[in-house]
């Protein structure tokens, strides 16, 4: 795969938008389907299909992938944000909304945030549009993501993935927002970012992980002085507990283990090969969490790794319930599923479901040193204009 700016590919031929959700969504209204039926009903064939199309002719260069890094946040650029997942009361995003704005960026507020429809931010069909709006205007830098919650597998196939690959920009999100950021991965070829939502506590660590992955005045500071070469992003952390020694290659993939296990099967699921493959959770007991590592066993996910990043998986411990047997503890549960790969792998990494996480970059080549307990992107995470 190659990692390539999207200002270096002025000649590439843009792809054509398919009009996926007026043709498809009247269709399915005149034949009497709710918005809630649509993603799961009669039209789920059309979906995946056009889907599929995408996935059988990827963009290519001497037969490897061009993956596109989006272009740097800067003062002045304009992040949107959307809920393609559950919705937010207004007061749940205004800390984030105040720290960006404090750090120069203009805000676009989606309207399927506080809508609320249900467990979701708004139906199907009103989801997919917004967030397909914000990927093709133009004035619109970045898409973050409200919040996690539930609901993003349901609009995978209302998305033109063609149409995101010729728009890249930052898309960021974690949890729920995972099955989304894999699926742009793979299908676009566009760079993603596991990182904080609108919703999250924006302290100083994950500010400033947030700007080292994404922001160019603080990006800058990462290239080499006098050159073109990026200076890499380190991250080590002695509490890191290595399950197994050695030094790992590969481009980041992962997120939010119950989405990676629920997408596979399907167009969407998680591809592995020589990969550093990075999984959280959060409130899952360890026979939850060993039968989704096992899941990913049986699919020859983990197997195809070069290295495995676990995070910190919060309250993830058993609960003891009167009448039953004392459980397996999680670390016993990732020692057994992991170690027995012979890959180098480690447990701690502060992403996702934790109030102080990094900014992980989708497609982008990184280092594991399990040994040293060390964590580091060795590319530029987004491009320079």
């Amino acid at each position: 795969m190659i990692v390539m700016n999207y200002h270096s590919l002025s000649n590439e031929k843009k792809m054509k938008r398919r009009m996926f959700l007026h043709s498809i969504g009247a269709g399915l209204s005149a034949l009497g389907f709710s918005s809630l039926e649509t993603s799961a009903g009669n039209g789920r064939n059309e979906f995946v299909n056009a889907t599929e199309s995408i996935l059988s002719n990827p963009a290519k260069n001497g037969g490897d992938f061009i993956s596109l890094l989006p272009p740097a946040l800067k003062k002045g650029s304009t992040i949107g944000i959307t809920a393609p997942a559950s919705g937010v009361d207004n007061g749940e995003i205004q800390e984030g909304i105040a720290l960006l704005k404090a750090s120069g960026y203009s805000i676009v507020l989606g309207n399927t945030l506080t809508r609320k429809y249900g467990y979701l931010s708004a139906p199907d069909t009103e989801r997919a549009a917004e967030f397909m709006e914000f990927v093709e205007r133009p004035d619109i830098d970045c898409i973050l993501c409200a919040r996690g919650g539930y609901g993003v597998m349901r609009i995978l196939p209302m998305l033109d993935f063609g149409v995101i690959r010729s728009n890249p920009k930052i898309i960021i999100g974690y949890s729920d927002i995972t099955a989304l950021l894999v699926a742009i991965t793979k299908l676009s070829n566009v760079i993603t970012y596991h990182g904080p939502v609108a919703s999250s506590t924006f302290d100083s660590f994950t500010v400033d992980y947030f700007k080292k992955a994404l922001c160019k005045h603080v990006s800058d500071e990462n290239i080499v002085s006098g050159t073109d070469e990026f200076k890499p992003i380190t991250f080590s952390d002695s509490r890191m507990i290595t399950l197994t020694d050695g030094v790992a290659k590969g481009r980041l993939t992962g997120g939010n283990l119950s989405m990676i296990v629920a997408t596979l099967g399907t167009p969407y699921e998680i591809d592995t090969k020589d990969s550093l493959l990075f999984l959280e959770d959060i409130a899952e007991e360890p026979y939850r969490i060993d039968r989704m590592l096992t899941q990913l066993w049986l699919a020859g996910k983990l197997q195809q790794c070069s290295g495995i990043i676990l995070g910190q998986f919060k309250n993830c411990e058993a609960k003891r319930i009167p009448g039953f047997e004392v459980s397996f503890s999680l670390q016993e549960v990732l020692e057994s599923r992991i170690t027995s790969l012979g890959i180098p792998a480690v447990h701690g990494l502060p992403i996702g479901h934790v109030k102080s996480k990094m900014t992980i970059p989708l497609g982008v080549m990184a280092e594991l040193n399990a040994a040293g307990k060390s964590f580091t992107i060795l590319e530029s995470p987004v491009a320079f204009s």
